[in-house]
């Protein structure tokens, strides 16, 4: 079923759009979830993380626009990772911006960061669809190289000459942009 008859028929109250959307998403949506809470908790506890992930969807159909569902999808999927582990009283996992400290930089500093993230998300988006999914799965989802291969359909060396085409791309826009330098 189209994405956009899935959207559709969950706008119209239509159970079956629920369920073909959990048919072509919950191995996604459970990476995702899985790979945030680390098999730090029960499985009930992340299975239930994901049917809230759906139930958001089903409640939030309006909201769901086709070509977009798998990227609200996950946005949703890791929120709510990161929720529960919070209302467990565990940590999260360690995410490059977290030691960030407000006032013990300079605000220049801050600003040049913020710009280098900036540049950092233009030049993901510019990768081609398929290689943009491969990179964020990758470095934003936390997944293998062979789990990417095994979702995707592809061979993993596929995957990681994708990935170095991601990182060369990234390195060449920020070189460009003056945030980084030749090592």
């Amino acid at each position: 079923m189209r994405e956009t008859v899935i959207v559709d028929k969950m706008r119209a109250g239509e159970p079956s759009g629920l369920e073909a959307l959990m048919d072509r998403y919950i191995p996604y949506v459970s990476t995702i979830v899985w790979n945030i809470l680390r098999g730090v908790m029960p499985r009930e506890d992340g299975e239930e993380v994901v049917s809230d992930v759906f139930l958001a969807a089903w409640k939030q159909a309006g909201d769901l626009e086709p070509g977009s569902v798998k990227a609200w999808l996950g946005a949703v999927a890791r929120n709510k990772a990161k929720n529960k582990l919070r209302q467990q009283g565990m940590t999260l996992p360690l995410e490059e911006d977290a030691l960030d400290i407000p006032g013990l930089e300079d605000p220049a500093s801050d600003v040049e960061r913020a710009e280098e993230r900036a540049m950092v998300r233009q030049a993901v988006g510019e990768l081609p669809p398929q290689d943009r999914e491969i990179f964020l799965r990758h470095y934003y989802y936390a997944q293998t190289v062979k789990e990417v291969a095994l979702q995707m359909g592809m061979k993993e060396s596929t995957v990681k000459t994708r990935l170095k085409r991601g990182r060369v791309k990234l390195k060449e826009t920020l070189m460009r942009e003056g945030f980084a330098h030749e090592a």
